[in-house]
Protein backbone atom coordinates (compact mmCIF):
# COMPACT_ATOMS: atom_id res chain seq x y z
CA UNK A 1 0.00 0.00 0.00
CA UNK A 2 1.22 3.69 -0.76
CA UNK A 3 1.09 6.22 1.40
CA UNK A 4 1.28 9.69 0.74
CA UNK A 5 1.64 12.92 2.90
CA UNK A 6 0.28 15.92 2.74
CA UNK A 7 3.61 17.23 1.13
CA UNK A 8 3.59 14.72 -1.53
CA UNK A 9 -0.52 15.25 -2.41
CA UNK A 10 -0.20 18.57 -2.97
CA UNK A 11 2.76 17.47 -5.69
CA UNK A 12 1.16 15.16 -7.03
CA UNK A 13 -2.13 17.10 -7.40
CA UNK A 14 -1.37 20.08 -9.37
CA UNK A 15 -4.75 22.23 -9.95
CA UNK A 16 -4.83 22.55 -13.53
CA UNK A 17 -5.17 18.94 -13.74
CA UNK A 18 -7.36 18.42 -10.89
CA UNK A 19 -9.83 21.05 -12.17
CA UNK A 20 -10.09 18.85 -15.42
CA UNK A 21 -10.84 15.70 -12.90
CA UNK A 22 -13.28 17.96 -10.90
CA UNK A 23 -14.97 18.54 -14.57
CA UNK A 24 -14.73 14.67 -15.38
CA UNK A 25 -16.19 14.13 -11.87
CA UNK A 26 -19.33 16.09 -11.94
CA UNK A 27 -20.01 14.97 -15.65
CA UNK A 28 -20.20 11.44 -14.29
CA UNK A 29 -22.18 12.20 -11.22
CA UNK A 30 -24.76 13.54 -13.69
CA UNK A 31 -24.98 11.45 -16.18
CA UNK A 32 -25.33 8.75 -13.64
CA UNK A 33 -21.66 7.08 -13.94
CA UNK A 34 -20.71 7.17 -9.97
CA UNK A 35 -22.28 5.58 -7.26
CA UNK A 36 -22.00 8.09 -4.37
CA UNK A 37 -24.51 7.68 -1.41
CA UNK A 38 -25.10 11.03 0.98
CA UNK A 39 -22.05 11.15 3.14
CA UNK A 40 -22.68 9.67 6.62
CA UNK A 41 -22.64 12.50 9.65
CA UNK A 42 -21.76 11.43 13.20
CA UNK A 43 -21.72 14.55 15.42
CA UNK A 44 -19.18 14.91 18.09
CA UNK A 45 -21.08 17.46 19.94
CA UNK A 46 -18.83 17.27 23.04
CA UNK A 47 -16.07 18.81 20.96
CA UNK A 48 -17.79 20.79 18.84
CA UNK A 49 -17.07 18.63 15.83
CA UNK A 50 -18.75 15.95 12.98
CA UNK A 51 -17.07 13.37 11.27
CA UNK A 52 -18.32 12.41 7.63
CA UNK A 53 -17.97 9.50 5.63
CA UNK A 54 -17.62 9.58 2.13
CA UNK A 55 -17.94 6.53 -0.36
CA UNK A 56 -17.73 7.15 -4.22
CA UNK A 57 -17.26 4.56 -7.13
CA UNK A 58 -17.33 6.15 -10.69
CA UNK A 59 -17.41 4.27 -13.65
CA UNK A 60 -16.96 6.10 -16.87
CA UNK A 61 -14.89 5.98 -20.37
CA UNK A 62 -12.15 7.71 -18.26
CA UNK A 63 -11.52 4.84 -15.60
CA UNK A 64 -12.66 3.54 -12.92
CA UNK A 65 -12.08 4.82 -9.48
CA UNK A 66 -13.30 3.77 -5.85
CA UNK A 67 -12.03 5.32 -2.64
CA UNK A 68 -13.52 6.27 0.73
CA UNK A 69 -12.87 9.46 2.63
CA UNK A 70 -13.64 10.45 6.63
CA UNK A 71 -13.00 14.04 7.26
CA UNK A 72 -13.39 15.58 10.30
CA UNK A 73 -14.26 19.32 11.44
CA UNK A 74 -14.08 20.33 15.08
CA UNK A 75 -14.51 23.82 15.67
CA UNK A 76 -12.48 23.83 18.58
CA UNK A 77 -9.02 23.13 16.77
CA UNK A 78 -8.13 26.48 15.53
CA UNK A 79 -7.99 27.33 19.30
CA UNK A 80 -5.50 24.70 19.69
CA UNK A 81 -3.30 25.49 16.86
CA UNK A 82 -4.40 22.46 14.84
CA UNK A 83 -6.24 22.22 11.63
CA UNK A 84 -10.32 22.58 11.58
CA UNK A 85 -10.42 20.40 9.24
CA UNK A 86 -8.09 16.40 9.70
CA UNK A 87 -9.08 14.10 6.85
CA UNK A 88 -7.88 10.55 5.13
CA UNK A 89 -8.71 9.12 2.02
CA UNK A 90 -8.36 5.12 1.56
CA UNK A 91 -7.96 4.17 -2.24
CA UNK A 92 -9.37 0.89 -3.20
CA UNK A 93 -9.06 -1.39 -5.77
CA UNK A 94 -12.33 -0.79 -7.89
CA UNK A 95 -11.51 -4.22 -9.83
CA UNK A 96 -10.88 -6.35 -6.35
CA UNK A 97 -11.45 -3.76 -3.32
CA UNK A 98 -7.91 -4.48 -2.12
CA UNK A 99 -6.50 -1.39 -0.19
CA UNK A 100 -4.33 0.56 -2.83
CA UNK A 101 -3.05 3.88 -1.04
CA UNK A 102 -3.73 6.18 1.86
CA UNK A 103 -3.56 9.80 1.32
CA UNK A 104 -3.86 12.64 3.72
CA UNK A 105 -7.12 13.77 3.27
CA UNK A 106 -6.85 17.48 4.54
CA UNK A 107 -4.66 18.96 1.64
CA UNK A 108 -7.05 16.61 -1.30
CA UNK A 109 -9.79 18.26 0.37
CA UNK A 110 -8.50 21.87 0.06
CA UNK A 111 -7.36 21.00 -3.46
CA UNK A 112 -10.23 19.06 -4.81
CA UNK A 113 -12.97 21.88 -3.38
CA UNK A 114 -10.81 24.55 -4.89
CA UNK A 115 -10.57 22.63 -8.13
CA UNK A 116 -14.45 22.20 -8.05
CA UNK A 117 -15.04 25.87 -7.66
CA UNK A 118 -12.36 26.36 -10.33
CA UNK A 119 -14.19 24.29 -12.62
CA UNK A 120 -17.05 25.91 -12.30
CA UNK A 121 -15.94 29.07 -12.60
CA UNK A 122 -14.37 28.20 -16.13
CA UNK A 123 -17.84 26.72 -16.94
CA UNK A 124 -19.90 30.02 -15.54
CA UNK A 125 -18.09 33.08 -14.56
CA UNK A 126 -17.30 35.77 -17.39
CA UNK A 127 -14.34 35.43 -20.07
CA UNK A 128 -12.86 38.65 -19.27
CA UNK A 129 -13.03 38.55 -15.35
CA UNK A 130 -9.94 39.20 -13.41
CA UNK A 131 -10.99 41.12 -9.78
CA UNK A 132 -11.36 38.09 -7.80
CA UNK A 133 -12.34 38.74 -3.85
CA UNK A 134 -11.95 35.90 -1.42
CA UNK A 135 -13.94 35.38 1.91
CA UNK A 136 -11.95 33.63 4.30
CA UNK A 137 -8.39 33.13 4.56
CA UNK A 138 -7.74 29.24 5.82
CA UNK A 139 -6.66 26.42 3.36
CA UNK A 140 -9.89 26.15 1.66
CA UNK A 141 -9.61 30.34 0.74
CA UNK A 142 -5.88 29.76 -0.72
CA UNK A 143 -7.40 26.86 -2.67
CA UNK A 144 -9.91 29.09 -4.17
CA UNK A 145 -7.66 31.53 -5.18
CA UNK A 146 -5.30 29.20 -6.71
CA UNK A 147 -8.21 27.65 -9.01
CA UNK A 148 -9.83 31.31 -9.96
CA UNK A 149 -6.39 32.37 -11.34
CA UNK A 150 -6.05 28.68 -13.03
CA UNK A 151 -8.85 29.33 -15.06
CA UNK A 152 -9.16 33.13 -15.51
CA UNK A 153 -6.64 36.13 -15.93
CA UNK A 154 -6.79 37.28 -12.53
CA UNK A 155 -5.16 40.73 -11.67
CA UNK A 156 -6.66 41.63 -8.53
CA UNK A 157 -7.37 40.16 -5.62
CA UNK A 158 -9.38 41.47 -2.48
CA UNK A 159 -9.14 39.28 0.98
CA UNK A 160 -11.88 39.53 3.61
CA UNK A 161 -11.49 37.69 7.15
CA UNK A 162 -12.57 38.85 10.67
CA UNK A 163 -9.05 38.22 11.54
CA UNK A 164 -7.23 40.59 9.11
CA UNK A 165 -4.11 39.18 10.43
CA UNK A 166 -5.15 35.93 8.66
CA UNK A 167 -5.77 38.05 5.39
CA UNK A 168 -2.12 39.11 5.31
CA UNK A 169 -0.59 35.84 6.14
CA UNK A 170 -2.49 34.40 3.33
CA UNK A 171 -1.04 37.76 1.12
CA UNK A 172 2.70 36.97 2.19
CA UNK A 173 2.07 33.16 1.14
CA UNK A 174 0.62 33.39 -1.71
CA UNK A 175 1.38 36.66 -3.76
CA UNK A 176 2.80 36.82 -7.13
CA UNK A 177 4.00 32.88 -6.71
CA UNK A 178 2.39 30.34 -9.51
CA UNK A 179 -0.16 32.56 -11.58
CA UNK A 180 -1.58 34.23 -8.44
CA UNK A 181 -1.11 38.42 -8.61
CA UNK A 182 1.31 40.21 -7.06
CA UNK A 183 -1.68 42.85 -6.39
CA UNK A 184 -3.58 40.83 -3.24
CA UNK A 185 -5.19 43.49 -1.19
CA UNK A 186 -7.06 43.12 2.58
CA UNK A 187 -10.58 44.36 2.31
CA UNK A 188 -11.19 46.49 5.13
CA UNK A 189 -14.98 45.18 4.75
CA UNK A 190 -16.98 43.32 3.14
CA UNK A 191 -18.25 46.14 1.11
CA UNK A 192 -15.02 46.96 -0.59
CA UNK A 193 -14.29 43.40 -0.70
CA UNK A 194 -16.91 43.15 -3.44
CA UNK A 195 -17.66 46.28 -5.02
CA UNK A 196 -15.39 45.50 -8.07
CA UNK A 197 -15.47 41.63 -7.85
CA UNK A 198 -16.09 39.55 -10.96
CA UNK A 199 -15.91 36.76 -8.97
CA UNK A 200 -16.69 36.08 -5.37
CA UNK A 201 -15.79 32.75 -3.34
CA UNK A 202 -16.78 32.15 0.02
CA UNK A 203 -15.34 29.50 2.31
CA UNK A 204 -16.14 30.49 5.97
CA UNK A 205 -17.76 28.60 8.54
CA UNK A 206 -20.61 31.59 8.92
CA UNK A 207 -24.04 31.31 10.13
CA UNK A 208 -25.22 34.50 8.06
CA UNK A 209 -24.18 35.73 4.61
CA UNK A 210 -21.01 37.72 4.45
CA UNK A 211 -21.65 40.49 2.53
CA UNK A 212 -24.82 42.19 1.22
CA UNK A 213 -26.63 41.44 -1.92
CA UNK A 214 -27.02 45.30 -2.73
CA UNK A 215 -23.18 45.71 -3.12
CA UNK A 216 -22.74 43.29 -6.27
CA UNK A 217 -21.27 44.05 -9.47
CA UNK A 218 -23.62 43.01 -12.58
CA UNK A 219 -22.44 39.61 -14.30
CA UNK A 220 -20.56 38.52 -10.57
CA UNK A 221 -19.68 34.65 -10.46
CA UNK A 222 -20.26 33.72 -6.92
CA UNK A 223 -18.65 30.19 -5.44
CA UNK A 224 -19.59 29.42 -2.37
CA UNK A 225 -17.88 26.32 -0.39
CA UNK A 226 -18.07 27.14 3.22
CA UNK A 227 -21.44 26.01 4.39
CA UNK A 228 -22.35 22.87 4.72
CA UNK A 229 -25.07 22.18 7.04
CA UNK A 230 -28.78 23.34 6.75
CA UNK A 231 -28.13 26.06 9.28
CA UNK A 232 -25.24 27.67 7.93
CA UNK A 233 -25.23 30.85 5.31
CA UNK A 234 -22.70 33.04 3.46
CA UNK A 235 -24.78 34.24 -0.01
CA UNK A 236 -27.57 36.45 1.18
CA UNK A 237 -31.19 34.70 -0.04
CA UNK A 238 -31.50 37.75 -2.19
CA UNK A 239 -28.61 36.97 -4.02
CA UNK A 240 -29.35 33.27 -4.62
CA UNK A 241 -33.30 34.29 -5.55
CA UNK A 242 -32.20 36.49 -8.53
CA UNK A 243 -29.20 34.41 -9.64
CA UNK A 244 -28.48 31.37 -11.94
CA UNK A 245 -27.98 28.49 -9.40
CA UNK A 246 -25.28 25.61 -10.24
CA UNK A 247 -24.65 22.68 -7.91
CA UNK A 248 -22.17 19.94 -7.14
CA UNK A 249 -24.86 17.74 -6.59
CA UNK A 250 -28.66 18.56 -6.10
CA UNK A 251 -29.31 15.62 -3.69
CA UNK A 252 -26.37 16.69 -1.65
CA UNK A 253 -26.81 20.26 -1.66
CA UNK A 254 -30.72 20.27 -1.03
CA UNK A 255 -30.09 18.09 2.12
CA UNK A 256 -27.55 20.08 3.48
CA UNK A 257 -26.49 23.37 2.38
CA UNK A 258 -28.39 26.33 4.08
CA UNK A 259 -28.11 28.84 1.23
CA UNK A 260 -30.35 27.03 -1.02
CA UNK A 261 -32.41 25.71 2.15
CA UNK A 262 -33.08 29.11 3.53
CA UNK A 263 -34.25 30.53 0.14
CA UNK A 264 -36.17 27.65 -0.52
CA UNK A 265 -38.43 27.79 2.77
CA UNK A 266 -38.55 31.33 2.19
CA UNK A 267 -40.28 30.57 -1.79
CA UNK A 268 -37.45 32.65 -2.90
CA UNK A 269 -36.16 29.38 -5.08
CA UNK A 270 -37.89 26.59 -6.39
CA UNK A 271 -36.00 22.89 -7.00
CA UNK A 272 -36.83 22.52 -10.80
CA UNK A 273 -34.79 25.64 -10.68
CA UNK A 274 -31.28 24.11 -9.44
CA UNK A 275 -29.25 22.91 -12.29
CA UNK A 276 -26.04 20.61 -11.41
CA UNK A 277 -22.65 21.54 -12.83
CA UNK A 278 -22.26 18.19 -14.11
CA UNK A 279 -25.79 18.81 -16.57
CA UNK A 280 -24.08 21.85 -18.25
CA UNK A 281 -20.61 20.00 -19.17
CA UNK A 282 -22.56 17.37 -20.70
CA UNK A 283 -24.65 19.83 -22.43
CA UNK A 284 -28.20 19.15 -20.84
CA UNK A 285 -28.44 22.43 -19.03
CA UNK A 286 -27.65 25.79 -19.83
CA UNK A 287 -25.17 27.94 -17.44
CA UNK A 288 -24.54 31.49 -18.25
CA UNK A 289 -27.18 33.41 -20.35
CA UNK A 290 -25.60 36.66 -20.68
CA UNK A 291 -22.62 39.03 -19.23
CA UNK A 292 -25.10 40.74 -16.47
CA UNK A 293 -26.57 37.66 -15.31
CA UNK A 294 -25.29 36.74 -11.52
CA UNK A 295 -24.38 32.80 -11.16
CA UNK A 296 -23.85 31.19 -8.20
CA UNK A 297 -22.26 27.48 -7.82
CA UNK A 298 -22.94 25.97 -4.50
CA UNK A 299 -20.99 23.20 -3.62
CA UNK A 300 -20.69 21.16 -0.18
CA UNK A 301 -18.43 18.60 -1.54
CA UNK A 302 -19.67 15.50 -2.80
CA UNK A 303 -17.16 11.59 -2.54
CA UNK A 304 -17.02 11.53 -6.80
CA UNK A 305 -14.52 14.31 -6.38
CA UNK A 306 -12.29 12.51 -3.68
CA UNK A 307 -12.41 9.64 -5.78
CA UNK A 308 -11.62 11.53 -9.18
CA UNK A 309 -8.67 13.31 -7.16
CA UNK A 310 -6.97 9.94 -5.43
CA UNK A 311 -7.06 8.21 -8.48
CA UNK A 312 -5.43 11.63 -10.58
CA UNK A 313 -2.95 11.66 -7.30
CA UNK A 314 -2.25 8.37 -7.30
CA UNK A 315 -1.40 7.84 -10.53
CA UNK A 316 0.85 10.93 -10.53
CA UNK A 317 2.42 9.82 -7.67
CA UNK A 318 3.56 6.85 -8.59
CA UNK A 319 4.99 8.18 -12.07
CA UNK A 320 6.93 10.92 -9.86
CA UNK A 321 7.96 8.40 -7.14
CA UNK A 322 6.20 10.04 -4.36
CA UNK A 323 5.10 8.35 -1.40
CA UNK A 324 5.72 5.45 1.16
CA UNK A 325 4.96 1.54 0.34
CA UNK A 326 4.49 -0.71 3.39
CA UNK A 327 3.33 -4.14 3.72
CA UNK A 328 -0.17 -4.55 3.81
Amino acid sequence: MLILNAAEVRRALPMAECIAAMKRAYAALSSGHAEVPLRTRLPIAPHEGVSLFMPAFVDDEGGQALAVKVVSVFNRNPGRGLPLIHAAVLVLNPETGAVEALLEGGSLTAIRTGAGSGAAIDVLARPDAHTLAVFGAGAQARAQLRAACAVRPIETVWGFDPVPERVDAMIAELAGHNGIPRDIRRAASPREAITDADIICTATTSAAPVFADAHLKPGVHISGVGSYTPEMQEIPTETVARARVVVDSRAAVLAEAGDLIIAMRAGQVIETSVAELGDILNGNAVGRSDKTQITFFKSVGVAVQDAAAAQLALANARRLGLGTTIAW
